[in-house]
């Protein structure tokens, strides 16, 4: 019997145990649940900036291709061998100098030949006017001795051409390229010997959307550079292709720009783009603040914190509840024996009154830590999905969705949410770049 109760005891206290750590991990994890599902997230530090309506100024933007307005690659007309090279490469020169001489000996000996020819039909047609004055000679005679001259005439002109044709002349003035052939060198008509570019003023070719067609008139600002950030050059529009590309549906634009620096060259790929007349009042936003989903564009947008009744009364944590009550319930003496002491011995000692003045100095030191709180109120997001314009110089139109005076987050937003707690901090401009920053 006695080995009966120990056993059935021995069991009791393993099915206790078994409770105990049973019911302690239901406590444990409802615990965990309550405290995850009370704790708020800390608030998320963004950039704003406010919405205000501002001057806009409107633009074509496309992209082009840069070319001299004097550009060619210069050939020989005739075939022959290089005497003489007269240049070298980059070298400034003026118009009709002389580049690229031929081998033009024979050309020089058919020359003079021709010319003795020529002065002889010509001292022929003398005599046989002579002739025809003193009535002796016949009209067939002088006929035939003028046409003989100005057939030795037009050989020798002929010839001169020819002998000219050995060198190559710069048409205009410009700069030279590198030279593609070498002293000695069989050239064949048609050869490509050197390019020449006049870099002092320079067109820019581009294409636009028909429907931005309306927009674009002869004389408008062009402003190009490498990039939309850099439109370091200006010029106007000087051209305008009257038919639309079937294929494409764009329009052919040609535009001309000084370039008095040389800084552009011929075949550069620049970004460009046509001012249009400024308009006012128009409400725009940095790009950074706009993101793009599958639903749409939207920007999140700063508000105040809608006030709780619960959050007036400032509860403390379930945990601290808790734990007080626990501290209460394993100290119950500690109460009554505080009470059990004399009212007079209170009042005679004053060291006494120190718990209380410290008492009500640690109440007034959260009232001072929730100064800093009532100055910046809690702020928080909501989601806003806008309808977007024209972008210009990074900033980007907002047709639909804002209004003046609104708060609208620039830099910070890849982890926010809807109704998300934030603080501001415009230390930090995204519109900018790092180093402007570090100069300011």
């Amino acid at each position: 019997m006695k080995r009966f109760f120990i056993i059935a005891g021995f069991l009791l206290l393993l099915a206790l145990v078994c409770v105990g750590i049973v019911g302690f991990n239901f406590m444990r994890d409802a615990g965990i649940k309550q405290f995850f599902a009370t704790m708020k997230p800390p608030a998320a530090t963004v950039s704003t900036v406010i919405v205000k309506p501002a001057e806009w100024t409107p633009g074509v933007e496309a992209i082009g291709t840069v070319n001299a307005v004097r550009g060619v690659d210069l050939t020989v007309e005739t075939s022959g061998i290089v005497k003489d090279i007269l240049f070298h490469a980059n070298q400034k020169v003026a118009a009709d100098a002389v580049l690229l001489q031929l081998d033009d000996a024979v050309e020089k000996a058919d020359l003079v030949a021709q010319k003795a020819q020529a002065a002889s039909d010509q001292a022929a047609l003398t005599r046989a006017i002579e002739l025809q004055r003193r009535g002796v000679g016949t009209d067939a005679t002088l006929d035939a001795a003028r046409a003989a001259a100005d057939a030795s005439a037009a050989q020798v002109n002929k010839m001169q051409a020819v002998l000219d044709q050995k060198q190559l002349s710069a048409p205009f003035g410009g700069t030279v390229g590198i030279p593609k052939i070498d002293v000695g060198q069989y050239l064949a008509p048609g050869n490509s010997v050197v390019t020449i570019q006049d870099l002092d003023t320079m067109r820019v070719d581009f294409t636009v959307p028909e429907q931005q067609l309306p927009l674009l008139k002869i004389g408008q600002t062009v402003k190009l550079g490498g990039s939309l950030a850099d439109m370091t050059f200006a010029g106007s529009i000087r051209g305008i292709d009257p038919k639309i590309d079937p294929a494409s549906r764009l329009v052919s634009i040609r535009g001309e720009v000084a370039n008095p620096e040389g800084k552009l060259t011929p075949g550069q790929f620049v970004q460009i783009r046509v001012e249009l007349p400024q308009e006012n009042n128009v409400i725009s936003v940095p790009q950074t603040a706009v993101t793009t989903s599958l639903y749409g564009d939207y920007v999140f947008v700063v508000e105040p914190a809608k006030p709780a009744g619960a959050a007036a009364a400032a509860p403390a944590k379930p945990d601290e509840q808790k734990a007080g009550a626990d501290k209460a319930a394993g100290d119950p003496a500690k109460p009554q024996a505080d009470a059990t002491k004399p009212a007079d011995d209170d009042a005679a000692k004053p060291a006494y009154a120190k718990p209380a003045d410290k008492a009500s100095g640690d109440a007034a030191k959260p009232a001072d830590a929730a100064k800093p709180a009532a100055q910046q109120p809690a702020l928080t997001i909501s989601q806003v999905f806008v309808k977007l314009g024209r972008r210009n110089n990074g900033m980007v139109e907002i047709a639909e969705g804002l209004k003046d005076g609104d708060q609208v987050v620039t830099a910070g937003q890849n982890r926010l949410f809807n109704g998300m707690s934030v603080a501001v901090d415009n230390t930090i401009d995204p519109s900018k770049s790092a180093n402007k920053q570090v100069q300011q």
